[in-house]
């Protein structure tokens, strides 16, 4: 039985639907912004060009923002948002989720996203808009479908025993 410090509080699972609503957007513009920049000559480009790229620099703020959900999911604006303006005017949820799952396709946006940010620094030239654009599907599925692409990749490396394991309690 897990202790009450490992057993995980449930969210509401319309806070990070609403999130990915938002983030969607974000990634559908930073990565059209990419993509519209992105010519021929943005890999022989300067460090300073490729970072002044508006594309990057919008998908750069999704970066950052996927990292705070990771380092403290309660303040992260889009949690803040959806707790304080959107959750009291909804009924109550029926049931809550698991955060880990969410939490874990936080991570996979922010791997997504940096790979894409550094692949750009260093100039191959359509890195910026693939890993827009794979980080824009996930969260488009999940903000109109429900669908968690990384949540569905969380529930696999579980059932694999590779993530999720409870920690031994400490003596």
């Amino acid at each position: 039985m897990p202790s009450p410090e490992s057993a995980p509080h449930g969210i509401d699972p319309r806070g990070p639907r609403f999130a990915a609503g938002i983030t969607s957007a974000l990634l559908l513009i930073g990565t059209f912004l990419a993509a519209i920049g992105n010519s021929p000559q943005a890999g022989a480009a300067s460090i300073t060009a490729r970072v002044l790229d508006p594309g990057f620099l919008v998908l750069l703020v999704v970066d950052l923002l996927f990292a705070w959900s990771l380092i403290s999911p309660r303040t992260q604006p889009w949690s803040v948002l959806f707790r304080t303006l959107v959750r009291p005017r909804l009924a109550p949820p029926t049931e809550l989720e698991d955060p880990r799952p969410p939490r874990f396709a936080q991570g996979v946006g922010l791997v997504v996203v940096s790979a894409g940010l550094v692949l750009h620094l260093i100039g191959v030239p359509w890195a910026l808009v693939v890993a827009g654009a794979a980080a824009f599907i996930a969260a488009f599925l999940n903000a109109a479908f429900g669908l968690c692409l990384g949540c569905q990749l969380y529930l696999l490396l579980a059932r694999a025993g590779i993530v999720g394991r409870e920690r031994p309690a400490r003596a």
